[in-house]
C-alpha cells in the first residue's frame, strides 16, 4: 500500500512514519509544511529508505496536495495546528490549517479516488467532563479555538464521507507524550526546563486531569484503524492513565532530582478544561490495547530529552514564554 502521511515531520506523524516503515512493507510519502513545530531532522534516518519520500508543502495548497497525493492508496492526515495556548493568541492560523487544509485534502482525495482516509483528531473536541468518559457518539463541545478548529475538521471529513462516499475514518486520541515531541507541550516543556535548571510553570491549582497515552501505542491504534476500521466510523484511543498535571510534575521532579522550589504556580489558562476522559472499547474490540507501561514510557521520554539536547535545544528557542 502507498500511504500519504500529512504532518509526518511532526511529533505523532513522525512516530507513525517510523512505525509504518518498521512494521509493514508499505511505502510512505510525507507531506509537511515544516512550520515551527515540524522537524525534518526527525526523519533524516529514513532518507536512504527507498520506500520513503518527503514533500515540502502546505495542505492548503491544492496543486501541491494533488501532486503529492496522486498514486497513493491511503491518506493518514495528522497535519494540524495543535497547541491550545497558541490558538488563544493566533486563532486564524488554526482555522486555516485545520479546517481549510482538511477540506482541500478531502476534496482532492475524492478526485483521486483514495481508498482510505484516516483523519486524526483529539479527545479535546468533546470538551471537559466531571465524571465518566466520553464515547464516540457523544456531542462535541470544544472550548478553545484549537479544539473548535479540530471539531470543525472532523465534521468536514465526515461530511465528505456522507456526500461523496469518501472512505473516511476518524481517530480521537487522548494526550500523547514520548520522544520527539515539540518542547512546548507539558511533559517535554517541563523536562527541558528542569534539565536547564529553570522553573516549571504550573497552571492554576495543578489539578486539571488528562488521560496520557504513549505515542507508539497511539500509532499502533491509528494503523489498526487504517487497516481494520469500519469506514465512516470514529474511534477513541485512550491511554487509561488519568493523571493531574500536579502528579505529572511531581513524577518529573523525582526523575530529574529536583524539588518543589522548581515549581511556579501561574495564572490559569483561559477556558482551561478541567478533565478529559474517553472510552476506548470500540478500538479495543478491533484488538488494540496499550502495550507500554506508563512509568516505563515516562522514563523513556525523560531519557530521550536528557540524551538528545542537540535535537531539542534549537526547537526550544521557538517556544514563546508562557
Amino acid at each position: 500500500m502507498r500511504i500519504l502521511v500529512t504532518g509526518g515531520a511532526g511529533f505523532i506523524g513522525s512516530n507513525y512514519v517510523h512505525h509504518l516503515l518498521a512494521h509493514t512493507d508499505d511505502s510512505v510519502t510525507v507531506l509537511d509544511a515544516l512550520t515551527y513545530a515540524g522537524c525534518r531532522r526527525t526523519l533524516e534516518d529514513l532518507d536512504d529508505d527507498p520506500r520513503f519520500t518527503f514533500v515540502h508543502g502546505d495542505i492548503c495548497d491544492r496543486e501541491t496536495v494533488l501532486s503529492a497525493m496522486a498514486g497513493h492508496d491511503a491518506v493518514v492526515h495528522f497535519a494540524a495546528e495543535s497547541h491550545v495556548d497558541r490558538s488563544l493568541l493566533d486563532p486564524d492560523v488554526f482555522v486555516r490549517t485545520n479546517c481549510m487544509g482538511t477540506n482541500v485534502l478531502c476534496d482532492v482525495a475524492v478526485q483521486l479516488e483514495v481508498q482510505r482516509f484516516v483523519h486524526i483528531s483529539t479527545d479535546e473536541v468533546y470538551g471537559s467532563i466531571e465524571e465518566g468518559s466520553f464515547a464516540e457518539t457523544d456531542p462535541l463541545a470544544p472550548r478553545s479555538p484549537y479544539s473548535a478548529a479540530k471539531a470543525g475538521s472532523d465534521l468536514i471529513a465526515l461530511a465528505y464521507h456522507e456526500t461523496h462516499a469518501l472512505p473516511v475514518l476518524v481517530t480521537r486520541s487522548s494526550n500523547q507524550f514520548g520522544p520527539h515531541q515539540f518542547p512546548e507541550k507539558l511533559i517535554p516543556f517541563f523536562v527541558t526546563n528542569l534539565l536547564d535548571g529553570q522553573q516549571v510553570p504550573l497552571y492554576g491549582d495543578g489539578m486539571n486531569i488528562r488521560d496520557w497515552l504513549f505515542v507508539r501505542d497511539n500509532c499502533a491504534g491509528v494503523d489498526l484503524v487504517l487497516r481494520r476500521g469500519e469506514v465512516g466510523e470514529i474511534y477513541n484511543i485512550g491511554g487509561g492513565n488519568e493523571r493531574t498535571n500536579r502528579d505529572i510534575t511531581d513524577r518529573l521532579l523525582g526523575m530529574l532530582d529536583r524539588d518543589e522550589d522548581s515549581v511556579t504556580y501561574v495564572e490559569d489558562r483561559l477556558g482551561h478544561d478541567r478533565r478529559y476522559s474517553i472510552t476506548s472499547e470500540k478500538i479495543r474490540s478491533l484488538g488494540w490495547s496499550p502495550e507500554v507501561d506508563f512509568e516505563d514510557a515516562l522514563a523513556e521520554t525523560v531519557a530521550f530529552y536528557r540524551d538528545n539536547r542537540d535535537w531539542w535545544e534549537p526547537l526550544k528557542s521557538r517556544v514563546r514564554n508562557r
